[in-house]
């Protein structure tokens, strides 16, 4: 008789409040790592202007962190199904302390921007191991009713980040206490993980793939210069640009030659793209990437240069929709580990990606706030439906040696989307409003509204935005109309790979939620024979430790060879 599913009683399983516990120390590890993004925007320019940076200065605070997060993420990936989980957890949490008291002391700019880079380090770490972690603990049956808490520090670090970061920044301890803020965070979750988390120790006989890593970081890392500085270090379309995308290519390719030929442990399994569900959720997650990240990051500079906000009051707008995505998030969590269905939510919720990036591609400098908050809830509610779902997806279809590996590259093919989002639809944006300032300014001029002298004023070339409340009020009109429409056409133009990511999603064959750790015998490697015997010497490379029972072995087999979807 099928029954509601229940914590499955497998060797080494967790129960639900030792998972609640363990929980606790994860999330804080979360919150730390979206934290360390979020709570600096706002000192960016207290920064730059304290250490005599430059522009490119600016940029590369940003994008140093952004490189080692993203490079790294299917490293720690593939560490997480090799070595202790728990340890790599508290290692990442570790090199991000020290990277966050290196870059609060930082005497320049090259200090500070090291710092950053070597911090991006461990929230790679973090970002992955995150979900892996929780993986591990949690049948994908059961792991839908977690999903709530993952959106809740997602909701709770996104608003909470510039708001704290602001009144940091305000306070005493000035731009150098963002970095600060982070390490109690951090050390509380080493703690706390060193004494909840307790997960199966297993051996296996561990060979690193030193050059496949150094390719995939090399080949990525000039791929993200590349989308990141293009259009404002060099053009688009440059020798520089050719450069680095030909480099890219390079080593991206020797990177697949050695993951596919040469490789014993190789840290992206190629073979897990003959999924087709794996398959199509990476490339849904890099549509995703490009149309959320691209598009949403600039609403930020929607609300303070087209609306005139505070950072602390755009900040504040930004609950419209991380709270559609927290309500969305707990409720199809919810409803998936009730009944193991999952495709429907992730249909259901790009329609409504889709439906919240077209409407909000109709918003201008005039636009009603509470109609821009009613369409950024509405792309928050599809956000929430979606993001955590296509992971879990991807991990239901995946054996557990592969487990780390599978998870992280989806997150690392979303990051690499909205870091090239980012860069181009921020081509995009500054290319309208530098085109509409300059015809506005010309026709005030031809009107006499504005004289020469604060035309001369308005005239400078070091690219910074100006100070929006200083202008005169002519000018400063022109500005916010410009940013106003222009970034209502920034999601125009993402709208396209939202409806991409929609089309890989429906193709996506649904396979109902496991009740066991491992895969089902219709999408394991391992061989029927093997799953039927639950002899060891059949799992080769893989050992629990302390398993030597024939019994607890025949127990695991039985386990995964239970019927995908049935309560056991």
């Amino acid at each position: 008789m099928t029954t509601a599913p229940s914590a499955p009683a497998e060797p080494g399983q967790m129960t639900h409040r030792e998972i609640l516990e363990a929980l606790t120390g994860l999330l804080l590890a979360m919150f730390v790592a979206m934290l360390s993004s979020t709570v600096v925007s706002n000192a960016l320019p207290a920064i730059v202007t304290d250490l005599h940076g430059s522009q490119t200065g600016y940029t590369w605070v940003v994008v140093a962190t952004l490189l080692t997060m993203t490079a790294t993420t299917p490293i720690w990936g593939k560490l997480a199904d090799l070595f202790s989980k728990k340890l790599l957890v508290q290692a990442a949490l570790v090199i991000f302390s020290l990277g966050s008291v290196v870059a609060a002391i930082a005497p320049n700019m090259g200090v500070l921007i090291g710092a950053r880079a070597f911090q991006g380090l461990g929230v790679g770490g973090l970002t992955a191991l995150v979900q892996v972690v929780i993986a591990s603990m949690v049948p994908p049956r059961e792991r839908g009713r977690y999903s709530g808490y993952i959106g809740a520090v997602f909701a709770t670090a996104t608003v909470s980040g510039p708001l704290l970061g602001g009144i940091v920044v305000d306070s005493p301890l000035g731009w150098r206490g963002c970095f600060i803020v982070g390490i109690p965070v951090a050390a509380i979750a080493f703690v706390v993980l060193q004494k909840t988390l307790h997960l199966p120790t297993i051996k296996r006989e561990v060979k690193i793939d030193y050059l496949g890593a150094t390719l995939i970081m090399g080949g990525i890392s000039l791929l993200l210069v590349w989308v990141s500085l293009a259009g404002t270090n060099f053009d688009w379309i440059s020798g520089t640009s050719a450069g680095l995308v030909v480099a890219s290519l390079v080593l991206i390719g020797a990177a697949l030659w050695v993951e596919a030929r040469v490789a014993t442990e190789p840290v992206i399994p190629l073979r897990l793209f003959r999924d087709r569900t794996t398959a199509l959720a990476t490339a849904a997650s890099v549509m995703i990437g490009v149309a959320m990240f691209g598009a949403t990051v600039y609403l930020s500079q929607y609300f303070q240069l087209a609306r005139g906000m505070s950072p602390t009051e755009a900040g504040l707008m930004s609950i419209a929709m991380v709270g559609g995505l927290l309500v969305s998030s707990i409720l199809s969590g919810r409803v998936i580990t009730r009944t193991g269905l999952w495709k429907r939510w992730l249909v259901g919720g790009m329609v409504l990606v889709i439906a919240g990036i077209a409407l909000l591609g109709t918003i201008d400098a005039t636009t009603s706030l509470w109609v821009v908050g009613a369409w950024m809830a509405i792309t928050g509610v599809g956000l929430g439906a979606t993001m955590q779902n296509l992971v879990l997806a991807v991990q239901n279809n995946t054996a557990p040696q592969d487990l780390g590996a599978a998870s992280s590259v989806v997150a690392m093919f979303r990051s690499i989307g909205g870091s090239a989002g980012v860069a181009a639809l921020g081509a995009v944006l500054a290319h309208q409003v530098t085109g509409g300032v300059k015809d506005g300014i010309a026709q005030l001029v031809a009107s006499g509204k504005i004289s020469q002298a604060q035309l001369e004023q308005m005239q400078h070339s070091t690219g910074d935005i100006p100070k929006i409340s200083e202008l005169p009020p002519a000018i400063r009109a022109i500005y916010e109309g410009s940013f106003g429409e222009a970034v209502g056409h920034l999601f125009m133009v993402a709208a396209p790979f939202a409806v991409v990511a929609f089309l890989c999603i429906l193709f996506i064959k649904e396979v109902p939620l496991r009740t066991t750790m491992g895969p089902s015998v219709a999408e394991s490697e391992i061989d029927a024979g093997a799953v039927a015997t639950g002899n060891p010497a059949d799992y080769p490379g893989y050992e629990v430790e302390g398993a030597g029972d024939a019994a607890e072995a025949a127990d695991i087999g039985a386990g995964e060879a239970d019927p995908v979807g049935r309560s056991r």
